[in-house]
């Protein structure tokens, strides 16, 4: 019989350990942010050739737009550029799995045909946020 309770006891105690881990785990994965500084050269040709395809590929990589928009930013020093965005992931890896899955690429040969992208910064979050 004492047996039979130091096997539940094991169990139990197993469980709790393992729910702690998977708790700690969880709260070291930190969500991302991307900030994006562009000077759009041609809107049009932007928002047809480019935006639909970098907009599609941002949520396949589960990110999320926080902020953004055209003429709609205030700068604090200096001259702002034209569109700034600001977008969520989940994590700094899911940032560097979509700019390596063709974010990188679509900036580069097509993004760049009617934008210049000024600055695309990768932050990782703050705890507690």
């Amino acid at each position: 019989m004492q047996a039979k309770y130091k096997v539940a006891l094991g169990l139990a105690a197993g469980f709790v350990l393992g729910a702690g881990a998977i708790q700690a785990l969880h709260a070291q994965v930190k969500p991302s942010y991307v900030v994006a500084m562009i000077n759009v050269k041609d809107e049009e040709g932007y928002k047809n050739n480019f935006l639909k395809e970098a907009q599609k590929q941002i949520a396949d990589h589960g990110g999320k737009y926080v902020a953004g928009g055209f003429n709609k930013t205030t700068a604090l020093t200096g001259s702002p550029p034209n569109r700034v965005v600001v977008l969520r992931f989940d994590s700094l890896e899911k940032v560097k799995a979509w700019q390596d899955g063709g974010a990188r690429d679509l900036q580069e040969k097509t993004g760049a045909k009617y934008a210049d992208f000024q600055y695309v910064l990768a932050i990782e979050g703050v705890e507690g946020m």
